[in-house]
This record gives C-alpha cells, sequence and structure tokens, in this order.
C-alpha cells in the first residue's frame, strides 16, 4: 500500500495525517500540543514535535510512506547558519515588528504590493538585518522549508505558497528584480511549486524512524492553503475560511487580486487563484476568555437568529492586517456584559461581521462573487457560530470535507496527478 504523509505545524501544536493513495482516506492521524505560549515555542520544540509525530505513526504504516510534505503559518520565518542551525529566535506570522522597515520598504516595492506589510517575511527580513547575529545567519527560511530541512537535508528550499510574501513573483515565477536589486547579502531560497519532489529522506532518518527506503521529501505550502486543499472546495466562487487562532479567508477565483492597503493577496492554485487575507481575529481571542467546554455549553445558549446589539473587535493585541490593515488598530472588547452568554454571542458575531466584511472586499477587488463557504479549523464544529455566519454571509456555509490541513498537505505530497 502507497501511504502519504501531511504534517502541519499551527500555532497551538502540530498535526499528522497519513493518507492512501487508492481512496485518499485517513490511515492514521497524530498530533503533538505545545506546551507553551505560541510565543514561546523555540525551534527545538519544532523540531521535537516533528520527530514525535513521526514516532506516533504505526511501524507497519511508517514503512510504506512514500513522500512526505509539510505546511508552516504563513510568515513565520527564521534565519540560519551554513549547517542550518538557527541564529536567532524566529519571528511569528503576527510579528509585527516590520513596520519599522515599512517606510523603507514602500520607497522599493512596487505600490500596494503584498510585501508592503509589517507582518510580511520579507519586512521581518529587512527587520532582521540590524540584528547582531544577522551576520552569523546564511539562508533565510520559513518555518515549512526549515522542518522539510531537517528530513532532506537540503538547505534554502522553499514553495511559492510561503514565499509569496517574500517577494517572489508567482505570475512570473522568478524573484522581481526590485527585490533582487536590494542586494540582501543572505541567501534567498530556491522557490518550487508546492508539492514538487526535492530529495530524499535523509539516511539518518530513514533509519531512526524505519521509514520506506526512497522516501521523497516535497516542497510544502501554508498551514490556511493546506486546509484549503482539504476542504473540498475546487469551483471559482468557492471560498474556504479557516477558524483557528485566526481568521483566514481564501476565495478561489479566475481573477488574482493584490492590494496590501487592505492585506489581499493571491496565491496561484493551478490555473485559478486563491485570493484572500487573514485577520487576527479569531479563536484566539474566544480562549482568552472561555475554555473550550465553556465555548461548548454558552454557544448552546445562544439564539442565533437574534442578533447581539455587541459590537467588538476582538483582538488580542493591536493591529490586525485584513480586512483592515492597520498595525494600530485597537482591540474593542466593551461594553462586557455580566452574562457570559450574551459577551460570547458577541464575540461569534463580531468575527462573523469581520469575516463578511472580508469577502464582501475580495468581491469589490474583482474576485469572483462567493458562491459558498466551507469551514476548516476548530471553530468549524460550533454549530451556533455556523448559523450566525451564514446569516452574515449570504450563502451556504458547510463543512469542509476535511478540516485538518495535514490531511490537505498529505494530498500535495501525493501530488495532483494521483488526486486526478
Amino acid at each position: 500500500m502507497n501511504l502519504y504523509l501531511g504534517i502541519d505545524f499551527g500555532t497551538s501544536g502540530a498535526r499528522g495525517a497519513v493518507i492512501d493513495e487508492e481512496a485518499c482516506s485517513i490511515q492514521v492521524e497524530v498530533r503533538y500540543a505545545f506546551q507553551d505560549s505560541p510565543a514561546a515555542v523555540t525551534p527545538k520544540i519544532w523540531q521535537e514535535a516533528l520527530f514525535a509525530l513521526v514516532e506516533q505513526i504505526p511501524e507497519k504504516l511508517r514503512r510504506e510512506i512514500k513522500a512526505i510534505a509539510i505546511n508552516g503559518t504563513s510568515s513565520t520565518v527564521l534565519l540560519v547558519d551554513a549547517a542550518g542551525n538557527p541564529t536567532d529566535a524566529p519571528l511569528l506570522y503576527n510579528d509585527a515588528r516590520g513596520s519599522s522597515v515599512l517606510e523603507d520598504l514602500r520607497n522599493i516595492a512596487p505600490s500596494n504590493h503584498t510585501v508592503l506589510s509589517a507582518t510580511s517575511s520579507l519586512a521581518k527580513l529587512l527587520w532582521m538585518r540590524q540584528l547582531p547575529s544577522f551576520s552569523e545567519a546564511r539562508y533565510f527560511l520559513h518555518q515549512a522549508d526549515w522542518l522539510a530541512f531537517l528530513l532532506h537535508g537540503q538547505l534554502g528550499i522553499s514553495d511559492y505558497h510561503n514565499a509569496l510574501k517574500l517577494g517572489y513573483d508567482v505570475e512570473g515565477l522568478k524573484y522581481p528584480e526590485w527585490l533582487e536589486n536590494l542586494q540582501i547579502p543572505i541567501q534567498l531560497p530556491k522557490v518550487l511549486p508546492p508539492g514538487t519532489p526535492v530529495a530524499e529522506l535523509r539516511p539518518e532518518i530513514e533509519d531512526k524512524f524505519g521509514l520506506g527506503r526512497n522516501c521523497l521529501v516535497c516542497a510544502g505550502t501554508t498551514d490556511s492553503i493546506a486546509a484549503f486543499i482539504a476542504s473540498g472546495a475546487k469551483l471559482p466562487g468557492e471560498a474556504v475560511t479557516s477558524l483557528g487562532s485566526t481568521l483566514v479567508l481564501k476565495l478561489l477565483s479566475r481573477t488574482r487580486v493584490e492590494d496590501a492597503r487592505y492585506g489581499i493577496y493571491s496565491h496561484r492554485l493551478g490555473d485559478l487563484w486563491l485570493t484572500g487575507g487573514a485577520s487576527n481575529t479569531g479563536g484566539a481571542v474566544l480562549k482568552q476568555f472561555f475554555t473550550n467546554a465553556e465555548l461548548e455549553s454558552l454557544s448552546r445558549e445562544i439564539d442565533p437568529s437574534k442578533p447581539s446589539d455587541l459590537d467588538y473587535y476582538p483582538l488580542l493585541r493591536v493591529g490586525d492586517r485584513f480586512p483592515i490593515n492597520d498595525p494600530n488598530l485597537a482591540p474593542r472588547l466593551s461594553p462586557r456584559p455580566d452574562n457570559p452568554v450574551e459577551f460570547l454571542h458577541g464575540l461569534l458575531e463580531s468575527i462573523a461581521r469581520i469575516e463578511a466584511q472580508g469577502y464582501e472586499l475580495l468581491q469589490q477587488m474583482g474576485a469572483d462573487n462567493l458562491s459558498r463557504v466551507y469551514t476548516a479549523g476548530g471553530g468549524a464544529a460550533n454549530h451556533t457560530w455556523t448559523a450566525i455566519r451564514a446569516h452574515h454571509l449570504q450563502t451556504p456555509v458547510v463543512a469542509s470535507v476535511y478540516t485538518e490541513a495535514a490531511y490537505g498537505t498529505a494530498l500535495l505530497a501525493m501530488g495532483e496527478r494521483k488526486r486526478g
């Protein structure tokens, strides 16, 4: 039996899914929870999680794995030395320290380009240039790039989903001239189409974990695109909302839409474009106030047919990326009613409004009209929230065929030609 392993690195932990080639069905799922807050999770912990996931897969299945792909959070980046060792702490997807270099970047990049965001990979790289450790660095990598390197041993390889916010031209499939003119004294990654085989597993990894001979490691993707691939959405106008720690919207469109003023960007997906954006609102805000058990029980007490009077902009900290791209946008979480059901209702409805605002903006900018929304991430299981969202979106809202980004990444490892 030919099997394929997809690994998903999110903010709260990592997951793996092994699927078979014949029916694309899941043979086993594994997970590893981070014990620390996202900001305290180090590359060493990523590495522990990666190997722990592989070890959890039954030995008889490990031997049948033909290819592996990994996704990471978009714009989570790090610098490494010539041996692949991190030279400093990584900067996570929502780290906005790049805001200090935005003015310089505006003088270089085309107007309204995707990189003109405080959290873009390129803004992070330019900020990192001032670190004392920068002189030790040789490669700039995304989270998924570095994790794949641990398996195949090839440094400096990325995919065009991760490299989009670094400034890579996903239409021309090259680094643009304006970016090369920056003459950054560090190796930017070689960029491959997601799912492209990079190399076989390092022999020591193969031996240590009893993985199959000639197992390939493929170029990866980002967590939200992996969730889109898993969802079952295939037609222009179909979209996926990922309700994880953050709120990520992806709308399949025949038209490429890009505008950094609103945090909008498009990924290439075959002959179509996956246009969208990511907001810092989402599940992480809900978990600041409620446990999972409370979210479940309190949601059942909400009547989704009755609108909440509360108007919030739920954020953990100052700043958002989409549909309002403003690093200084203040969270709005008051007034807070004494009744926790009312408070949760206000939060769920406010996040649904931000989601609807996001899709409306994408359509105004030229994307295909929204026809159906699939839902991935932990929030997909909340039926009350689904009803509230359907009311605001005015379109069918359904659960993704598969909700786990690890499943979509396993499909990527398997390759388009085998999926039909």
